[in-house]
């Protein structure tokens, strides 16, 4: 990383340069709809937090100082991935002259903050998933705040650092790298306890999305180029900008579209990434408020019951005739979610939790009138449930009949719903710190992206292929619920139409990018394993 390296200067120079090449007129309309917007977010998210906390039985003031400070870190962590990877999205937009720096900063930071809203939230639980078990059912805990502190904390730091350098690195494979390092230092620490560490199977498909993407992005991207040279005769289109004015009203069309598609979609993917982080930290310091979805209709709630009833009669087809119930049917179905290992006692505690459920429900009839202090256990017995079935799915064992699976899978939506929500005022301050990160410290990243990756200036075909492949690739990453690296895509991505049109690659800057992918994962695997080693001792 020796040419990145001498960031300061160097950078300093370059981003001169840039402002040189490109007006740097400020849009007060734009400033203006932003600062209006961020006004009523807050507006919001004050008002709907009030609301949320004024049933809360919380016996002092601690726990709302600690979900101050959780929250505060969790947004930086989402600010810092705005200016770090949204950098990526407009890139190709300024230096194409189709749109100036602050409208294009201001445009894209909106994109994010709608993409934020809507997202489904399947990405943020999928990355949950990679957690030890233990610490997520006990994310009340020492171990469970230190857990959530120092992957963030991590990934920050990681971030901050590369963000230096100018370097295109992965919030994303930071992120995972930090979890991975939490569940291996936990591991370490508690040998003699039965303890879980990482999930690998699940790291393994999150990695593979993280390694595959990269190499698509370069692939298609450059496949683009050759198919547009061959079907399009537009010889503008393959041409450096040669002055300030903004191309060819279709050209300029072109990219402002990769620059809206890419920055709305790494908002619905990489804004998902600390929602579950904040779940993780609500449901810790106020489980009364957030342990249990309280939005749950009457009618879902006979719902619910039914689809239990449906999902035990199922389950009571395969126990085991050897099996004897234990004393805690959650532990035990945790022991088969920390070993893989079906058991014989396995269904039958498994049947227990889902029978206790129903009968929850049923006396309850509505999950806001569970008492507060049964609001943690209950909401751990259907997570536990929840990923039991899961694993019994992936795993095929039991052989479950397809109504038999039908009823369970059914089941396990319903525990979803209630468990894994993401309220709208959080997906409204990530929004908010998504698309204020994206307006500060861009310039380091778009100057790597915009001018160093390639011998020879950018030009609009290069910029608008590697657009609508992150485009894409983003979006066919949120359907199936896997963490993709926006940064790495689009980078890879400029790499590739620069390789197949012939204008030659820096490669010190592909190395450096290359090696920033391949030390992110264990730098931040140390990092966060180090911090959570500290902050468990400390607790």
């Amino acid at each position: 990383m020796a040419d990145l390296a001498t960031a300061p200067e160097a950078l300093s120079e370059r981003a001169t340069l840039l402002d040189s090449k490109l007006p740097p007129a400020r849009s007060r309309t734009g400033i203006v709809a932003f600062l209006l917007a961020m006004a009523a977010s807050l507006g919001y998210i004050v008002f709907h937090v009030a609301r949320d906390l004024e049933g809360a039985a919380v016996p002092s003031v601690g726990p709302y100082l600690m979900l101050a400070l959780a929250l505060f870190i969790a947004l930086g962590f989402e600010f810092v991935n705005g200016f770090h990877d949204t950098a990526n999205a407009v890139a190709t937009v300024i230096y194409t002259h189709s749109l100036e720096p602050n409208i294009a900063v201001v445009w894209s930071g909106l994109c994010n903050l709608a993409g934020v809203l809507f997202s489904t939230g399947t990405v943020a639980f999928a990355v949950i998933t990679l957690l030890p078990v233990e610490l997520i059912l006990q994310v009340s805990s020492g171990a469970g705040f230190s857990m959530v502190f120092a992957l963030l904390i991590a990934a920050i730091l990681w971030n901050l650092g590369t963000w230096w350098l100018g370097l295109p690195a992965s919030s994303s494979h930071t992120m995972v790298g930090s979890i991975i390092g939490v569940g291996l230092a936990n591991q370490l620490m508690n040998q003699r306890a039965r303890t879980s560490g990482v999930d690998w199977a699940q790291a393994v498909k999150v990695l593979k999305a993280l390694l595959i993407s990269p190499v698509v992005g370069f692939t298609i991207a450059g496949l683009l180029i050759l198919i547009s040279r061959a079907l399009i005769k537009f010889p503008a289109l393959y041409e450096a900008p040669k002055n300030e004015e903004p191309p060819p009203l279709p050209i300029r069309a072109l990219m402002v579209l990769t620059c809206t598609g890419v920055s709305f979609f790494h908002g619905s993917n990489d804004g998902q990434k600390g929602m579950g982080l904040i779940m993780l930290i609500l449901i810790g310091t106020v489980p009364t408020a957030y342990a249990i979805n309280h939005a749950i209709s009457p009618a879902e709630m006979q719902s619910f019951i039914a689809s239990g009833q449906r999902a035990g009669s199922a389950l009571d087809r395969h126990v085991d005739p050897k099996g004897v119930l234990g004393s805690d049917a959650r532990e035990e179905v945790t022991d088969y979610i920390r070993t893989r290992q079906l058991q014989p006692d396995t269904i039958l505690a498994l049947r227990e939790l889902v029978e206790n459920l129903d009968h929850e429900a049923a006396r309850y009839k509505d999950f806001k009138n569970v008492p507060p202090q049964d609001q943690a256990n209950v909401r751990n017995d259907m997570y536990v449930a929840s990923e039991a079935i899961r694993l019994m799915d992936k795993a095929h064992a039991p052989a479950f009949t397809p109504d038999e699976r039908a009823a369970l899978m059914n089941y396990k939506g319903k525990l979803d719903k209630t468990t894994r929500f993401i309220p709208g005022w959080v997906k409204v301050a990530v929004a908010l710190a998504l698309g204020l990160g994206t307006m500060v410290g861009w310039k380091r990243i778009v100057v790597t992206v915009g001018e160093k990756i390639g011998k020879e200036r950018l030009t609009y075909a290069q910029g608008a292929s590697a657009g609508l492949v992150a485009m894409g690739t983003i979006f066919a990453a949120d359907n199936f619920g896997l963490p993709v690296s926006t940064t790495h895509i689009l980078s890879s991505g400029v790499a590739g139409t620069m390789s197949a049109s012939g204008s030659g690659l820096r490669l010190n800057t592909v190395r450096n990018i290359a090696a920033g992918w391949v030390f992110t994962l264990p730098a931040a695997a140390l990092l966060s394993g180090s911090l959570y080693w500290i902050f468990r001792h400390l607790a």
